[in-house]
């Protein structure tokens, strides 16, 4: 009878006195749900038991794809770098000099960009492969305007005149800067300095160095330097390099009383106090090695001095080589 009606209601759960059987078949009955009971309970413990295994399961497939992730995020961030317009420059950064100048004025009310420029350029050095030599040229030419800038001298704006005349330029303005004599652009365009003074940390360039001769002066007033220059790129066809030795001031300021930038405290960097030929080299001619003394002026604050010795093409203007040396401290 039990087999008949498990047979006839197959998979179903039937309560034992639905059908009016008599007491014999209901304790049977009662008999077969306590064992149905038993394998209800049965069936729980393995569904309980699948159920932690999924949720094990699927904790182990997250945990996974969370450490993948988190392995992935440094190269993602080292590609975000890359992509910059400005690479993160390590201090072990091997870097070749790039001489930048800026004609600048004090007495121009568009130079201050500028300046400030060639300073970040010279304090955060953040062009990767370069170091940025700073010349701040300051011309004459604007001090008509009411306000003489007491760093201008009439020799900078007469060399401003000589990258006109190479560059096939019309005319002069600042602010101008020049990249190793290579390239020129108005003085605030950061985007075209970095590019530009990438670009001229890859050129071939000449082996030049720069220390402190062993021997000074006893008298006291300047400082003998030592300067060889070895190998040397090639150089335009006929073509002649004159070595160059500036000597540049930091940490420069001026509180401007008149002019287009009245009431202004400017600051500026690498301010050229003299710049000199001490020699000239030629691609056929024997190396160059000199001990020039430079003579220090009793105004200048020797803790913010630098010595710059480069290379110049004489009639091309490009720069193939350059060093530079703190003179004290």
């Amino acid at each position: 009878m039990r087999g008949e009606l498990t047979g006839r209601h197959d998979g179903e759960m039937l309560r034992p006195d639905s059908f009016g059987v008599n007491s014999n078949l209901k304790a049977s009955n009662q008999s077969s749900a306590a064992r149905g009971g038993w394998e209800d309970l049965r069936m729980r413990k393995w569904f309980a038991l699948v159920l932690a295994a999924a949720v094990l399961a699927a904790f182990v497939v997250a945990f996974g794809a969370l450490r993948g992730r988190n392995r992935r995020e440094p190269d993602a961030e080292k590609n975000r770098g890359a992509a910059s317009a400005v690479a993160p420059v390590s201090s072990n950064d091997r870097r070749a000099p790039v001489v930048v100048e800026l004609f600048t004025s004090e007495g121009c009310s568009s130079c201050p960009p500028a300046d400030a420029l060639l300073s970040r350029l010279d304090e955060t050095q953040p062009v990767a492969g370069a170091e940025v030599i700073a010349l701040a040229q300051h011309v004459d030419y604007w001090n008509y305007l009411g306000w003489s800038d007491p760093f201008s001298a009439h020799e900078f704006s007469e060399r401003q005149d000589e990258y006109a005349a190479a560059f096939g330029n019309s005319g002069v303005y600042t602010p101008q800067m020049v990249v190793d004599g290579r390239a020129e652009f108005p003085g605030g365009n950061d985007g075209k300095a970095f590019e530009t003074i990438a670009q001229a940390a890859r050129e071939p360039k000449a082996e030049v160095s720069l220390t402190r001769a062993p021997e000074q002066n006893q008298a006291g007033d300047g400082l003998r330097l030592d300067v060889r220059v070895g190998r040397l790129p090639k150089l335009a066809d006929g073509d002649t390099a004159d070595v160059l030795l500036a000597v540049t001031e930091d940490r420069l300021s001026s509180e401007v009383e008149r002019g287009e930038n009245a009431g202004r405290r400017l600051s500026h960097v690498g301010v050229v106090r003299r710049l000199t030929k001490i020699g000239d080299v030629s691609a056929t001619g024997p190396a160059f090695a000199g001990e020039p003394v430079v003579a220090l002026d009793k105004g200048w604050r020797r803790e913010n001095l630098r010595a710059v010795v480069f290379l110049q093409e004489h009639t091309s203007k490009r720069v193939v080589g350059a060093a530079s040396l703190k003179l004290f401290g």
